[in-house]
């Protein structure tokens, strides 16, 4: 009886730490998400800032100012952006996979605990 209850005991402790890993996966998801959007955005933007003339005034929105940037600065800023943007996507897919990779971990723990205390109580039902 005191076996099923650690095994009890452990089963609960697991399953928090799969709950856990799912919320951070369906964070991390959700960051991807965001960061994919203003990926998309940004290429927009410097395809747009590609088609524009050298003379061509570029301004950009700083707080409710609009203020006049150089075009070569516009687009150098944008592709920074889109460098950093793309390292952050690539950070959270390798996150992604690692807490994946937990989770079936976890998964298969907490399948082998449910076993085993299925058996201690067929077990102790035929005794």
């Amino acid at each position: 009886m005191a076996a099923i209850k650690e095994l009890t005991r452990d089963l609960e402790n697991k399953a928090n730490d799969f709950r856990k890993l799912e919320k951070d996966i369906q964070k991390n998801q959700q960051v991807k998400k965001k960061y994919t959007i203003q990926l998309g955005e940004n290429e927009l933007v410097l395809k747009e800032l590609d088609l524009l003339n050298e003379d061509t005034n570029v301004y950009k929105l700083i707080g409710p100012v609009l203020v006049k940037q150089d075009l070569a600065e516009a687009n150098a800023n944008v592709r920074k952006r889109i460098e950093y943007i793309s390292a952050e996507l690539k950070r959270l897919d390798s996150t992604l996979q690692d807490l994946q990779e937990k989770l079936n971990s976890k998964q298969e723990s907490i399948a082998k605990l449910q076993q085993r205390i299925q058996a201690l109580q067929a077990g102790k039902a035929k005794a």
